[in-house]
């Protein structure tokens, strides 16, 4: 037997991926080392979605075969750029993320074993719907590591969620690389269908909806809203990343929707549910972004008011058309991320804020610093419940909280 050490980076799709891998090798019989050096073989499951991020994945694999004997490379980066590792004298295999099982077991290929438990984190379970994404955006190197969308039959992910249930998990996390576009290479847009049948399972827990693409839930937002509203089991929650508020940059981006369907979903959702949340991404400093670009996007987030806000700083990523493009001035995006990241500090703020003197029933989902849980409320706003260990409060558990507090990203709550 082996005994391995794994580390995951990067977005939710790719803890999901290496969830997968830790049960073949559990299945195969080997089992988790207390850290690289006491392991047989590290694998180190990659990110490369800006270049900061790159630089990071090249430092920690050369930390890695540094301090164990065998060092595997896998996900994003080890596909989109395996050539840097080598270029950078890193001693290992890079591999695709199906092939790390048997590789790291020496060329053995595990046994299935059907009833064997998934792995959880805590009681959060990870389940990737379908790999790979139907569009071609101009600044994505992902897409080089993930190819084009295939989903498995419904079936085939309910009774992986079915499974996740049984084995403990609260907290279910769907993934994928676009979820609002899973069934599309059939022929089908089935994300609510899957949605519904999911919900259906037995048990007390809850879902999590990962990112989808505007123009994916665009064509079924109302069909999705409806799913929402009538189970509880969903968090009201979903990841629509618009980039951008000028059309003219989206086009240039290569996105596939327009700012109107971005604001056409919200819309639906605002219809369909009193309480949920939104969460969006922007991508400052486009090569092709004007000063009149930047405040279409600042607008836009004064419209539709965003309760989570991802804002990154373009990225010049190798391979990608965006990367033949001239660049904005550094100063320049610095000056524009500072106006937006101060602005969304201020709309997530007052959406904390409103929720001060209210009460919710949350799911404490895992444990936060000192003696606190996190716990999350039915639109998946994250909730701190204090002194947790003395009043027998642990993950799993559902409590009804009054919310007291906010710090501009979370809030603080007294269970009632």
């Amino acid at each position: 037997m082996a005994r391995y050490h794994i580390e995951t980076y990067g977005c939710t799709a790719n803890r999901g991926e290496s969830r997968q891998i830790e049960r073949a090798l559990r299945d195969g019989g080997h089992h988790r080392a207390d850290g690289p050096e006491d392991a047989d073989v590290a694998i180190l499951n990659t990110c490369t979605v800006v270049e900061k991020t790159e630089r990071n994945m090249i430092r920690r694999a050369k930390e890695l075969q540094e301090e164990t004997a065998d060092l595997i490379v896998t996900g994003c980066m080890a596909l989109a750029q395996g050539e840097e590792f080598v270029k950078a004298g890193v001693d290992a295999q890079v591999l695709h993320w199906d092939e790390v099982p048997v590789a790291a077991m020496n060329g053995e290929c595990p046994t299935p074993t059907p009833d064997a438990e998934p792995v959880l984190d805590g009681v959060i379970g990870i389940l990737p719907i379908a790999r790979g994404c139907m569009s071609d955006c101009s600044y994505c190197i992902t897409k080089k590591a993930t190819g084009r969308i295939d989903s498995p039959p419904i079936e085939e992910n309910v009774e992986k969620a079915r499974a996740l249930v049984h084995a403990g998990a609260k907290e279910i996390r769907i993934t994928g690389q676009d979820t609002g576009v899973y069934g599309w290479d059939r022929g089908e847009r089935k994300l609510h269908e899957l949605l519904e049948r999911i919900c259906g399972i037995d048990g007390d827990f809850r879902v999590r909806v990962g990112m989808a693409n505007p123009k994916g839930i665009h064509g079924i937002r109302d069909e999705l809203a409806r799913v929402f509203a009538e189970n509880d089991e969903l968090y009201n929650f979903i990841h629509a990343p618009v980039q951008s508020g000028s059309n003219d940059v989206l086009g240039d981006m290569r996105r596939q929707h327009q700012v109107r369907e971005f604001v056409e979903v919200v819309e639906t959702f605002d219809e369909r549910l009193d309480y949920w949340t939104l969460s969006t991404d922007f991508i400052v400093g486009f090569p092709t972004e004007t000063e009149h670009d930047h405040a279409q996007s600042l607008a836009l987030m004064r419209e539709v008011r965003p309760e989570k806000i991802n804002v990154t700083r373009f990225s010049k990523r190798p391979g990608t058309d965006a990367a033949k493009l001239k660049g904005l001035n550094g100063a320049v995006k610095k000056e524009r991320s500072k106006e937006m990241s101060e602005l969304k500090m201020e709309i997530v703020g007052e959406a904390y804020e409103s929720m001060v003197g209210t009460t919710r029933q949350v799911l404490v989902v895992e444990e936060g610093t000192g003696d606190s849980v996190k716990c999350r409320d039915g639109a998946y706003r994250q909730i701190i419940v204090r002194n947790a260990s003395e009043r027998g409060i642990e993950p799993g558990d559902f409590l009804d909280v009054e919310v007291t507090g906010q710090q501009t990203v979370y809030a603080f709550g007294e269970p009632v």
